[in-house]
């Protein structure tokens, strides 16, 4: 199952398992579960402290569980945990090994600390990047607490309960048979559901914290850069964000960053959040910015979190980026989740032999078509203008698909369903003003970025497309409050461009505070 590079990487790593632990699995007569046995038994012959057993009673077959002789598991995989979930394979086997988590003592004693009875279940795919971090999470939690049980589901494997449940985005998650949620979480953001308490203790935490002299209210590339370049200057920075990475988080494929030829989001998140820890900077994560109070006590500017925490400092700097750009039509909220979906490589697979819309003719739309195509039955793409907005070589790659449709003068009216998921979209045809309907079983919406700048709309001059109006300082239509990347108005929403505004930002922040002190 293993190939002898990978079993050499893996007999390394479970060097470090400090206590026995069993792999035990469910089998049936299928191929997958052959395959199954054939990983377990790589994995118990690269180390004497892991055993295999085939007379498990799960009611998912195949799968397999993950424990310690003579106890309970608690973490179980329905599934082949490759591709992805590789790394959530070895991290609970290390982890229930006895190898320490990297995490904080703290955190790891708050998940002890939880009471009562969780079984968590994770409907994943093996081509998903966001689904790894919820699975690594829960599973963690599991290891702590002998209260908190743990499946990932392979919904690849599981078409038939996932269809039952109607689970048409990834991760999913289950509490108790219950929905729970869906889409990224963090360790942090999970704990903080199930533990009642936790909020209302970090607020108390984050407002008793000292005043800044630079708060950076966003963790993506334009805060990140902003906190690196403010740190270097020796100054009191702190970053305030809803999840360190932003929007990076949610993007597949990078190939135009300068000087690294492919890398992903979450690989970059990990490695901006890396950097930032070089220096000195408090970063404050799971909160969500709701109010800006410039000239509060003291000459200072205050941020109001929805937690009810309140930061200070003597400069803002806002980089809270952009989220996806909704359609705004009858039937889009309605199936979000079930039908409705934004990521083409999360949730592509639950798609398999389907047909699906893909909405918008740019980059982002002409991609998720392309790597659509190979999975589903079926795309059409819509575009609102006259021809397509992306770039020519993917436009090429496009149209030499036999699986996909192009209408161009589209606009999209409506999302229909049967109450429980999408059956079909309405359009317009531009052209002949004729009322069109599409049958199809998805909508993947690509049409762009939407500014995340609501809770600012009373407080600092936006454009009329709602970016923060900023000149080439980056300095706003407050004193002493800065903004830079793709909440702002400069244009072309790269990755690169806005860690360059970030660094400006933070410089122009810097030079804000000397001239302040001097006058």
């Amino acid at each position: 199952m293993l190939d002898a590079n990978i079993q050499t990487q893996l007999r390394a790593y479970l060097e470090k398992i400090q206590h026995p632990i069993e792999l035990v699995g469910t089998l049936d007569g299928s191929n997958k579960a052959q395959e199954m046995l054939a990983l377990l038994q790589d994995i118990a012959s690269l180390s004497d402290k892991v055993s295999v057993r085939q007379d498990g009673n799960s009611a998912r077959r195949p799968s397999f569980s993950v424990g310690r002789p003579g106890e309970p598991a608690r973490i179980s995989f329905a599934g082949i945990p490759m591709g992805h979930e590789f790394t959530s394979l070895i991290l609970a086997l290390l982890q229930t090994g006895g190898h320490p988590p990297k995490i904080e003592a703290s955190v790891i004693a708050e998940i002890r600390s939880i009471p009562g009875q969780f079984h968590f279940e994770t409907f994943i795919s093996l081509s998903c990047h966001n689904c790894p971090d919820v699975v690594q999470a829960l599973n963690l939690m599991a290891v702590q607490n002998p209260g908190i049980s743990h499946q990932m589901i392979d919904g690849g494997l599981f078409q038939d309960e996932v269809t039952e449940r109607q689970i048409m985005g990834v991760p999913t998650v289950f509490l108790n048979g219950e929905p729970f949620g869906q889409g990224r979480m963090t360790l942090e953001e999970i704990i903080g559901k199930i533990d009642t308490g936790a909020l209302q203790r970090e607020a108390e935490k984050v407002s008793a914290r000292a005043p800044f002299d630079v708060l950076i209210v966003g963790g993506g590339p334009a805060g990140a850069a902003a906190a690196i370049y403010a740190a270097r200057k020796g100054i009191r920075t702190g970053v305030v964000s809803e999840r360190f990475g932003g929007q990076v988080l949610d993007t597949l494929a990078i190939e135009n960053f300068i000087s690294v030829k492919e890398t992903d989001g979450p690989r970059l998140a990990a490695g901006l959040e890396e950097h930032v820890k070089e220096y000195d900077v408090d970063i404050i994560n799971l909160q969500r910015a709701e109010a800006l109070l410039p000239d509060s006590e003291g000459g200072l500017t205050e941020v109001r979190l929805a937690s009810g925490a309140r930061l200070r400092s003597k400069t803002v700097i806002i980089a809270t980026g952009a989220r996806w750009r909704e359609m705004n039509v009858p039937g889009e909220k309605r199936y979000r989740g079930h039908g409705v979906a934004y990521c083409p490589h999360c949730d592509g697979p639950l798609f398999k032999g389907k047909r699906v819309a893909v909405i918008g003719g740019g980059n982002s739309g002409v991609e998720a078509a392309i790597d659509l195509a190979g999975v589903v039955g079926q795309v059409t793409l819509l575009e609102f203008e006259a021809i397509l907005r992306a770039d020519a070589i993917l436009q090429k790659k496009l149209f030499s698909l036999p699986n996909v449709k192009v209408i161009t003068q589209a606009l999209s009216t409506e999302i229909t369903g049967d109450g429980q998921k999408v059956n079909g979209l309405l359009y317009t045809d531009r052209a002949s003003g004729e009322s069109q309907r599409l049958d199809i079983e998805g909508v993947f919406v690509q049409i762009g970025l939407l500014p995340n700048s609501e809770w600012l709309r009373d407080t600092i001059a936006l454009s009329r497309h709602g970016e923060i109006e900023v000149d080439a300082r980056c300095e706003t239509s407050l004193p002493g409050v800065f903004a830079a990347g793709d909440v702002t108005t400069v244009p072309y929403k790269q990755i690169v461009i806005a860690m360059g505004e970030g660094s400006k930002a933070a410089l122009s922040a810097f030079d804000h505070l000397i001239r302040r002190s001097l006058s």
